[in-house]
């Protein structure tokens, strides 16, 4: 059965009602949660950016959810820093933490004052922490050689993950139009058409899909999923 995660977005709400608003995720039904590993938030108008490791510690404290985090090894992160935070969740709460180890975006590492590589050579960084963090959380000499220098890339990084500073999004973000981002993101005001979304994703072999609702006013969102949503995805 497809496992519904709740995601809990550290760039939208201040940490003390993000935390809130997990416990009335599983209060309304969500079985999982998972938040994002923010230095900054997309913009000064969102004004928030909780520190996701100490955060996750009161989440799996204080509620029953695995819960997991997206994060990026190699410049704001030493991955011996990754493996000693993931191993320490994970000793404290058995089974019940993961992480998605990414490749960064400059609004978030670039705090470091190093260079920030092209996509190519975030990559391949990348996997050289990742062999780095599964070595050390297996109890293993990480003895690792990293390149002098990185493989060069074949295409130029996208645009969001090469902006530095909430100011340079909120500047992007000024030419979007709704018609831009329909195709990319599932917006209704149906909660029928919800139920259906996450019913085709579970369909196409997904275990678990974590739901996103970006606003301020969360506890109105885990209302109506919890209410509506979900029992209605328990039924089918």
């Amino acid at each position: 059965m497809t496992r519904s995660g709740f995601h809990a977005s550290h760039e939208q709400i201040a940490p003390g009602p993000l935390l809130r608003d997990v416990r009335a995720a599983q209060d309304a039904g969500f079985t999982a949660a998972v938040c994002s590993d923010h230095l900054a938030p997309w913009s000064a108008a969102q004004g928030q950016s909780g520190f996701a490791w100490s955060w996750l510690g009161a989440v799996l404290a204080t509620t029953d959810l695995p819960s997991g985090v997206v994060t990026a090894p190699g410049q704001r992160y030493h991955p011996a820093v990754h493996a000693q935070a993931i191993a320490t969740l994970a000793a404290v709460f058995p089974g019940r933490f993961w992480a998605a180890l990414g490749s960064g975006q400059a609004l978030d590492e670039h705090v470091t004052g190093d260079p920030w590589p092209r996509k190519g050579e975030r990559e391949a960084r990348l996997l050289e922490c990742v062999e780095v963090v599964r070595a050390l959380l297996a109890d293993e000499e990480a003895l690792h050689l990293a390149h002098e220098q990185w493989a060069p890339a074949i295409l130029g990084s996208p645009v969001a993950w090469d902006l530095a500073l909430p100011r340079d999004f909120e500047h992007v973000a000024a030419y979007v139009r709704p018609e831009d981002v329909h195709p990319s993101v599932l917006a209704s005001a149906d909660p029928g058409r919800h139920a259906a979304w996450l019913a085709e994703l579970a369909d196409l072999g997904f275990e678990h899909v974590y739901v996103h609702h970006v606003g301020q006013h969360q506890q109105e969102f885990l209302d109506v999923y919890g209410s509506r949503v979900l029992p209605a995805l328990e039924q089918s």
